[in-house]
């Protein structure tokens, strides 16, 4: 039987490297972008029954509209991510409002919207990151919220028993279109890490696709990072 994923925020990166992996194998796959456009585009690129649709985490209140014409969901991926870069010294209040907004309310919201939808013997995979437990200058509200994406895992696992709630926190993944412009600091983390490599986009798709397949896997914080000892 064809499996379903729904992966939000599947048009670059990371996000749509799962979306390709899926569509690859067969799989029926929505993935969503902040414009209908790319989201549409990409779909068309990634082919086979692949479908793109506009969904903006940073405005829960329309999304179940907007994920109204979806239907049965056999897995939920939540790769969307943002940028944001706050310390107390100079605290953007409205970056920082929106990172929280799309993460916590956003990705909380469309739950909220497919749970009816969701398959009892599916699964939902949220992006946090290891700057919740490695906090870096810069990182402050970007670790707040990480943290809170396991609070919220660990809330979902409970009211949506019996389908499985994991999250996979990254490390600095050094093939990333973000980190791939910044070297020097990738080849230090590289340098720190036991494994002496960086994480690769590969490592972070293996990861989601192992939280997707093991049916025993629940409640778990993955963290694919090669062991990295120094924040």
């Amino acid at each position: 039987m064809t499996q379903s994923l729904l992966i939000v925020g599947g048009t670059r990166g990371i996000g749509k490297e799962i979306a390709r992996r899926y569509a690859g194998q067969g799989w029926s796959v929505v993935l969503t972008g902040r414009e209908d456009s790319a989201a549409k585009s990409v779909a068309d690129e990634l082919g086979g029954d692949t479908r793109g649709i506009a969904l903006d985490l940073s405005e829960p209140e329309q999304i179940a509209e907007a994920l109204a014409d979806v239907g049965a969901v056999d897995h939920l991926v939540f790769a969307a991510i943002a940028r944001d870069t706050n310390t107390l010294d100079n605290y953007n209040i409205a970056s920082a409002r929106y990172l929280v907004t799309m993460k916590l309310l956003g990705y909380t919201a469309v739950v909220s919207a497919l749970r009816e939808r969701l398959a009892e013997d599916g699964s939902i995979v949220l992006f946090g990151g290891r700057a919740k437990d490695r906090p870096y200058p810069g990182g402050m509200t970007v670790g707040t919220v990480n943290a809170g994406v396991t609070g919220l895992m660990h809330a979902l696992v409970v009211q949506l028993a019996p389908r499985r709630v994991n999250a996979i926190h990254p490390g600095i993944v050094g093939d990333s279109p973000y980190w791939a412009e910044n070297a020097e600091f990738t080849e230090k983390v590289r340098q720190a890490t036991p494994t002496g490599r960086n994480v690769t986009v590969a490592d972070i798709v293996d990861g989601v696709d192992f939280l997707i397949r093991n049916q025993s896997i629940n409640g778990l914080d993955l963290y694919v990072d090669g062991g990295w000892l120094v924040p």
